[in-house]
C-alpha cells in the first residue's frame, strides 16, 4: 500500500455502528391459536391447519369422520400424495400409546391446549434473572414451568 492510499483510508470516513444493533434480529410475532378451530373445507386448509399444529405447542383435539375424539400433542406429521398417504402422529393427553391418524380420516381439528411457549422470550428470562439478582437473591437458577 502506497502512503496516498494509506492517508486517504486514515481520512475515509468510517461509519460508528454498535455492536449490541447487529446482535439483535427482529423478532418473530407468533399467531394466537389457542382456542383456534379452522375450517377444513378443503385439502389445502387440512393442510394447513396440520402444519399449524406440528408447530403449535400445545394439545390439540382432532376430530375423526367416524365422530371418535383424540386429545393430544401433534409430535410428527408425513404428507404423502394423498390424503390418504398422509399421516399426523400424536401423542395422547391420556398418556396411552402414540397413535397415527391419516389426513382423509379428519373432520375437524381444535387446538384446545395452552401454548406452553406462549410469551416465552429469552429476553423475559434474562430480565427476570437480572431482578432477582440485583434483588441480591442467591443460587439463582430459571427452571422451566412444570407441563400440567
Amino acid at each position: 500500500m502506497t502512503q496516498k492510499e494509506s492517508s486517504s483510508l486514515q481520512h475515509a470516513k468510517v461509519p460508528q455502528v454498535n455492536p449490541d444493533d447487529l446482535e439483535v434480529a427482529p423478532g418473530v410475532e407468533r399467531e394466537q391459536l389457542e382456542g383456534w378451530g379452522p375450517e377444513l373445507a378443503s385439502k389445502n386448509d387440512l393442510q394447513a391447519a396440520l402444519e399449524y399444529a406440528f408447530n403449535y405447542r400445545g394439545d390439540v383435539v382432532i376430530t375423526r369422520k367416524d365422530g371418535s375424539h383424540v386429545e393430544g400433542f401433534v409430535f410428527d406429521r408425513r404428507a404423502g400424495e394423498t390424503l390418504s398417504d398422509s399421516v399426523v402422529r400424536v401423542l395422547p393427553r391420556d398418556g396411552s400409546p402414540k397413535i397415527s391418524i391419516y389426513y382423509a380420516d379428519i373432520a375437524g381439528l381444535a387446538f384446545t391446549g395452552r401454548d406452553m411457549a406462549a410469551g416465552k422470550s429469552w429476553e423475559m428470562w434474562v430480565r427476570q434473572y437480572w431482578e432477582k439478582k440485583t434483588a441480591g437473591e442467591k443460587n439463582i437458577s430459571r427452571r422451566p414451568e412444570k407441563l400440567e
